[in-house]
């Protein structure tokens, strides 16, 4: 059976699923969620360990990865109960406006290597409160993370088991989800590159689509920034997850009159780094996910080398059993063309500034606008950088790195990050339809804008 063919099999599947589902009272649907978050939190450790094993975290980022779906269950519980629509006045007499939300159907979720378990919890938990069944195509680096999440969530969904339907392959495999027009909702999470060529399919098809694709972020360090909390939040937003996060810092702008401590620090902070076992639990910085993605970062530091840039650490380490590196530091005077491009992997770019508005056009000048942060103790500075004027991606942080969302907070970025929103605030929406109901209460039939159809 083709790639296309076992989607439309497993279409049918998860669309009797969710007409079955959204009989369900959403508050019911949300104790099933609660159910699910109950059985992750006994089985913790082991889908930690699953996700080490797989994507190469080190294993506190595969905890902090499974507890993130925990609390998403939280979240989701709570909000089931709270899937608010508005009532409006009306300007008819004895007449109300009403908004109703109601559910999509089948959701397609495309997921990454680097998050196997969270990205999938983002979506699902708000997708079935909603009312929705979903068929999630993770990674094939990372599909022993997804059946063991399926098992999980088969051990108490009861007559629902299919509301959780996998779809394993390659890139075939996502282009059979985007293409299926019994897919309501098409959500995706990835590069840049991927959903430009998956957005299309959906979009020829009039299916809704969100988009989570990557980043190229930057931070700024002002001359008043507190420099111990600075290079603390630089070195875990560089270096973190071996630099293969879509919210990885990349840009690092730093005004001159602090420019020579900054990166004095940072070098040093990358060097006393301990890179090795993601197992091992005094372990900071596990391998790179393959050989491929160490062969890219070393053709990006080789062509800053031949620019004859300032390139600190990159080198591949003599640990066996895993792609380990050295996180790199490239210091520049301009905004390169190395820089305009995601590369997944722990490279710095770092570059002096004079001027606030200038690091901020700096910031702002490339295609991608996930995350951003701001290091500064001056108000007028951190206020600018959050205004209009300021930071141009959906994530703006003050004191704090680029990487670390937290469910509570829509996550998503603007321009070719995709314009999607997961998680928290009232992202739910894009997993719902949305109907106006307008209600007559009285006995006569008033028309709107003062029109008259008088009866002959």
């Amino acid at each position: 059976m083709t790639n296309r063919g076992r989607v439309i099999n497993t279409t049918e599947k998860s669309k009797e699923a969710f007409l079955a589902w959204r009989k369900l009272p959403a508050p019911a649907r949300g104790e099933y969620i609660r159910k699910f978050g109950e059985a992750l939190r006994a089985r913790k450790e082991e889908v930690a360990q699953q996700i080490t094993k797989e994507a190469k975290k080190i294993i506190s980022e595969g905890e902090g990865e499974v507890q993130e779906v925990i609390d998403m269950c939280d979240f989701a519980t709570g909000l089931s109960r709270q899937l608010y629509g508005l009532t409006m006045p009306s300007e008819r007499p004895n007449h109300r406006l009403q908004e109703i939300w109601q559910p999509l159907g089948v959701v397609g979720c495309v997921t990454a290597f680097n998050f196997p378990v969270a990205v999938f919890g983002w979506n699902f938990c708000l997708a079935a409160v909603c009312g929705n069944s979903i068929i999630w195509k993770p990674s094939p680096h990372s599909e022993s993370c997804a059946h063991l999440v399926k098992e999980i969530w088969d051990s108490i969904a009861d007559d629902h088991k299919d509301l959780v339907l996998l779809s394993l392959g390659g890139n075939e495999a996502a282009i059979a989800l985007a293409a299926d027009e019994d897919v309501a909702l098409f959500s995706a999470t990835g590069s840049c590159e991927m959903g430009k060529a998956l957005a299309p399919i959906v979009s020829k098809r009039l299916g809704r689509n969100l988009l989570e694709l990557g980043g190229n972020n930057a931070a700024i360090v002002c001359p008043s920034a507190d420099l111990d909390l600075t290079t603390k939040a630089i070195t875990f937003s560089a270096a973190g997850t071996t630099g293969q996060r879509c919210t990885t810092l990349r840009r690092l702008f730093v005004h001159e009159d602090v420019y020579d401590e900054v990166t004095s620090r940072v070098k040093a902070a990358f060097k006393d780094l301990e890179i090795g076992d993601p197992m091992d639990r005094a372990t900071q910085v596990g391998p790179l996910i393959s050989e491929q993605s160490y062969d890219a970062m070393q053709a990006k530091l080789k062509s800053c080398k031949s620019k004859s840039l300032k390139v600190t650490g990159g080198e591949r380490l003599s640990n066996v059993n895993g792609v380990f590196v050295a996180p790199a530091m490239v210091e520049t005077n301009e905004h390169i063309e190395e820089m305009e491009d995601e590369t997944f992997a722990p490279i710095l770019y770092v570059m002096p500034y004079k001027h606030l508005a200038d690091a901020i056009a700096l910031q702002n000048s490339v295609k991608q606008g996930l995350s951003s942060s701001i290091f500064t103790n001056d108000v007028r500075e951190s206020e600018l950088f959050l205004s209009a004027e300021g930071s141009d991606c959906g994530i703006a942080n003050v004191n704090i790195g680029t990487s670390g969302a937290e469910i509570g907070g829509a996550f998503g970025g603007e321009k070719d990050t995709g314009g999607g929103r997961e998680s928290g605030s009232d992202s739910w929406k894009a997993y719902m339809r949305r109907t106006t109901a307008t209600i007559n209460y009285g006995s006569d039939l008033p028309l709107a804008q003062g029109v008259e159809f008088n009866d002959q």
